[in-house]
């Protein structure tokens, strides 16, 4: 690999982990504690992630069970849940919050894989921009300091690098639609 071409592979490789951050908060039917990982409460003034205010586990396939470590957190978190895209209502008994994730129905698995083949062609977009920047930077090399053939030959493998990727983020996506859809 052309140390010319890293940045441009750093780049496709962030895009495809963004896609698997992206997907961990995708709730397959089972409970998975990433799902809160986008959500923020005020804490003495400071927006911060529940996962740092107190414990967060899975008791039961589709429990998540929020202990903070202060009581005065639980209207906070309680809040955030009900205010997020997660679509589920907490119960609270004082000293925990549970999630309890109800089954999924066909029509919700079916919503969530095109969501799942929506972002995953978001990523193979986000790639292909990547792919196309690295090309304009290459014709931009070529007026000046490379040859035409070395030229071809960087874009050649700029190119194997875009389909290496793309074909990663097609296995991701179809790996997570299997996910979704297994009942």
């Amino acid at each position: 690999m052309d140390t010319r071409l890293e940045q441009y592979e750093d780049k496709m490789k962030r895009a495809l982990e963004f896609l698997e951050s992206d997907y961990a908060s995708i709730r397959a039917g089972r409970a998975n504690p990433h799902v809160l990982d986008k959500l923020r409460i005020n804490y003495y003034g400071t927006p911060t992630p529940i996962q740092q205010v107190g414990n967060v586990t899975v008791p039961e396939a589709r429990i998540i069970q929020i202990a903070p470590w202060e009581k005065s957190l639980l209207k906070e978190i309680e809040k955030a849940v009900l205010t997020s895209d997660i679509g589920i209502n907490p119960t609270n008994d004082g000293n925990v919050i549970r999630l309890v994730f109800p089954e999924l129905t066909e029509e919700r698995r079916k919503e969530l894989v095109k969501e799942v083949r929506k972002k995953g062609e978001e990523s193979k977009v986000a790639v292909r921009n990547v792919r196309r920047d690295g090309n304009d930077a290459l014709k931009k090399l070529g007026k000046t300091e490379v040859s035409e053939d070395e030229i071809k030959k960087l874009e050649e493998q700029l190119q194997k690098l875009t389909d290496k990727f793309i074909k990663d983020i097609d296995a991701l996506v179809e790996s997570k639609s299997k996910e979704i859809l297994t009942v």
